[in-house]
C-alpha cells in the first residue's frame, strides 16, 4: 500500500480569511512544509499559474503539487463557461503533473433531492470532460455548501457516475455530523483523494449553527492537524486501507497561523500521519527514513 504525504497551503495563508495568514512568501512556505516531511502542497494564492515559473520553485524545495481548490459554479452556470474557467488551471496541474483538481462548488447552498439529481448528472458530464483533457476532478463535498451533510452526500452519489470522483475530507463530514467510518465503506470506490483535516469537538458543539458561520468556526479554531484533533486517524487510515485506498493524503487545516504557528503543526500532523498510515500497512513514497 502506497501513500503520498501532502499539505495545505491554507495554515499559513487562508484565501478566504486574508487575516488569517502569516506574512511569508511561497518558498518559505513550501521550505517549512518540506523541512516537516512532506512532498507535495495543494495550490493557493501566492502559487503562480505559469509552469515555467512554478517548476523551478517546487524543485528547489522538492515539492510537488499535489492537487489544488477550484472554485466551480457549475451549479448555475453554463458548462462551457466552467470549461473556460477552469482551462487555466487545468493547463498547469497537467504541466507540473498534479494529480487531479479540487472541485468545490461555490455557488450557492441547500437543494432539494431533486435539485442535486440534476446537479449530480451535470457534475458527472462536467468530470468525464475534464479526465478525457487528461486532469480529472475530485469533488470536494464541504461545509457551507451544496453537498455537505452524510445524507446529501449519499444523494449525490447515487444520482452522479464514476466520472465525478470523490475527495474525502474526514474534518468537513464530522463537523457536519456524518459518520466519517460510514461513509468511507459506502463510497470507497469513487474516493481518488483524501483531506486529512482533523477537529476539535468541544469547539465545534460550542458553535451556535443559527448566526454562527463555517468561517466563524475556522476563527474559533474548530480545525486542527491529525493528532491535535478529536478524530481517531488510525481508525480512519485502516479503514481507508481496507479498502485499498493508494495515493495522496493531505493535511488541511485552517487555524490562525498566530496561535498554531504552521510550521510547528505540520510538524505535529506528519508525525501523527506517518505513525497511523505505518499501523494501517502503508509505505509512504519519498519518505528519507
Amino acid at each position: 500500500m502506497k501513500a503520498k504525504l501532502g499539505i495545505a497551503p491554507i495554515a499559513w495563508w487562508n484565501d478566504d480569511l486574508e487575516e488569517l495568514s502569516d506574512d511569508v512568501s511561497l518558498e518559505e512556505c513550501l521550505r517549512q512544509a518540506s523541512e516537516a516531511g512532506f512532498t507535495g502542497m495543494e495550490t493557493g494564492r501566492r502559487f503562480p499559474m505559469d509552469a515555467k515559473v512554478l517548476g523551478p520553485i517546487l524543485k528547489a524545495h522538492t515539492m510537488s503539487v499535489c492537487g489544488g481548490w477550484f472554485s466551480g459554479l457549475l451549479l448555475d452556470g453554463d458548462m462551457e463557461t466552467e470549461k473556460q474557467r477552469i482551462a487555466p488551471q487545468m493547463a498547469l496541474f497537467k504541466a507540473v503533473n498534479a494529480p487531479c483538481i479540487v472541485y468545490g462548488e461555490c455557488a450557492r447552498t441547500m437543494l432539494s433531492e431533486d435539485e442535486i439529481k440534476v446537479y449530480a448528472r451535470k457534475m458527472t458530464k462536467f468530470g468525464e470532460w475534464c479526465a478525457e483533457q487528461g486532469m480529472p476532478l475530485s469533488y470536494h463535498h464541504h461545509m457551507a455548501a451544496v453537498i455537505e451533510t452524510e445524507p446529501e452526500l449519499d444523494m449525490f452519489m447515487k444520482h452522479s457516475g464514476e466520472g465525478i470522483p470523490l475527495l474525502f475530507d474526514a474534518g468537513h463530514m464530522a463537523f457536519a455530523g456524518g459518520d466519517v467510518m460510514r461513509v468511507i465503506d459506502k463510497h470507497h470506490k469513487r474516493i481518488t483523494h483524501v483531506h486529512t483535516k482533523d477537529v476539535r469537538m468541544d469547539v465545534i458543539v460550542k458553535l451556535d449553527r443559527t448566526r454562527e458561520s463555517f468561517l466563524d468556526a475556522v476563527v474559533k479554531g474548530a480545525f486542527t492537524v491529525p493528532g491535535d484533533g478529536s478524530l481517531d486517524f488510525e481508525a480512519i487510515l485502516k479503514k481507508l486501507a481496507d479498502h485499498g485506498y493508494e495515493g495522496w493524503f493531505v493535511v488541511e487545516a485552517e487555524q490562525d497561523p498566530v496561535k498554531a504557528p504552521p510550521a510547528e503543526y505540520a510538524k505535529i500532523g506528519y508525525r501523527a500521519l506517518t505513525k497511523a498510515l505505518a499501523k494501517a500497512g502503508y509505505k509512504i513514497e519519498g519518505q528519507s527514513s
